[in-house]
């Protein structure tokens, strides 16, 4: 059956996650993607392969070996026509945190003393504290704040913090809690008019559509497969030109600067890769082509679309789906005294993300959290990593706020009983 390519089918969706049928799992309405979206079962299944096929060292002759690289190989592969970008800028970490960190040293061996770094104090601290470490180093750190009433960016006050100085801007493509999607091309633009290399964190970004990172003009992008419906593992896409300038952070053997032949992006790969989890990485291209094949299955969209060209089309219908569950709780809370919801005062999905983050002027976040976890509904609340955005923000981060975070396997019933759930949270 052909479904409308303007609308998700939600039955198939949710066929390819387990967890929905999992008898605990299936008693909550599940509002925490931000820390961790549910597996798809492509992953699953080829992560069960890997581990009883293959679990041997790979790349070696024998079959079992050869194999096993050849699966890892499938995932760099379509992970970089997925993002729009050639295999070698494609960098599998063991999270995103850690992907910060290795790519923070490799930047240092091409600054001096008294070069200039922007970060914001909207991002998690996976793009934030690897950074400003580099003070030790000489590196001098500037910050482009957020609105403390609001917690967005305006791109105005970046402007005024760029100079002849400034070597390197990192900022979120999307705020963990503000929720605010910067329009990342525009911003590139400003920092290398500028002389900056730019580093965006897409984490918050990624599970709402995959981007096409070459279109967003940006050095460097990052994001995590735990929040992409994958296993647990950070991506970091270097372009080609940066990347060749970087401090190499491997093994002595697999520096390509004295060892020709080897890879670049073992630049920034300090230890031996997490091979299963590599290899089933693959299974979220798998179930985007899945999605696109029952959403637009006839034989010329099937022939003319390249993997990019079906990505793109399917973020489309998640990103109508997540616009629809979030628009009747971003309405409930923009409309309630009580309440005050931090980024965009809208739920379109071209200015946020489907997560809410909010604060009540009567009950702590925490008292709040814990009552809807009686009404079924799974989130989360304090500083949610964005520590300091919360102190921005004027909030105790250990309280912080409450964040409801969907994504596009969330059904509108979900976000009917989630505004139900706050109903009666409310009036107590």
């Amino acid at each position: 059956m052909t479904v409308s390519p303007l609308t998700l089918d939600m039955n198939f969706v949710r066929s390819h996650f387990p967890s929905f049928e999992d008898p605990e799992m299936a008693n909550w309405a599940f509002f925490e993607n931000a820390g961790g979206s549910y597996v798809a079962q492509q992953v699953i299944d080829k992560l069960d392969h890997y581990h009883r096929a293959h679990r041997v060292q790979p790349y070696a002759g024998y079959g079992p070996s050869v194999h096993a690289g050849e699966e890892m190989d499938e995932s760099q592969r379509v992970f970089a026509e997925m993002l729009g970008v050639p295999e070698e800028e494609v960098i599998f970490g063991s999270s995103t945190s850690a992907n910060t960190y290795v790519l923070a040293r490799a930047v240092l061996s091409t600054l001096t003393k008294g070069d200039e770094i922007i970060v914001t104090n909207q991002d998690h601290e996976a793009n934030i504290g690897a950074w400003w470490r580099l003070q030790a180093e000489g590196i001098a750190v500037r910050e482009w704040q957020v609105d403390p009433a609001t917690g967005l960016l305006h791109e105005e006050d970046l402007k005024g913090l760029l100079s002849d100085k400034t070597k390197l801007v990192a900022f979120t493509h999307c705020s963990n809690i503000a929720a605010q999607i910067h329009d990342v091309p525009k911003l590139a633009k400003l920092c290398h008019d500028a002389g900056a290399k730019v580093v965006v964190d897409g984490v918050s970004y990624a599970p709402h559509g995959l981007p096409d990172v070459a279109a967003l003009g940006v050095d460097a992008y990052m994001f995590s497969l735990y929040k992409t419906y994958g296993p647990h593992l950070g991506v970091l896409v270097v372009r080609e030109d940066f990347l060749a300038t970087l401090g190499h952070q491997g093994h002595y053997f697999n520096d390509p600067s004295t060892h020709p032949g080897k890879a670049a992006r073992y630049r920034l790969t300090p230890a031996g890769p997490q091979h299963a989890q590599i290899a089933c990485a693959s299974g979220v291209a798998d179930y985007y082509d899945a999605l696109y094949d029952h959403h637009f299955d006839t034989p010329e969209n099937k022939q003319a679309a390249n993997r990019r060209t079906r990505v793109t089309r399917v973020n489309e219908l998640m990103q109508a789906q997540e616009q629809q569950v979030a628009t009747p709780i971003v309405d409930f809370l923009l409309n309630h005294p009580d309440i005050k919801l931090f980024g965009p005062q809208t739920a379109e999905h071209s200015k946020r993300a489907p997560t809410l983050a909010f604060i009540s002027k009567r009950h702590a976040s925490s008292d709040i959290a814990q009552y809807l976890y009686g009404y079924g509904i799974a989130c989360n609340y304090g500083h949610l990593y964005a520590y300091r955005l919360t102190k921005a923000l004027g909030l105790a981060p250990e309280e912080g706020v409450v964040r409801l975070s969907a994504v596009h396997y969330t059904r509108v019933e979900d976000a009917q009983q989630a505004v139900s759930a706050l109903e009666q949270v409310l009036a107590q």
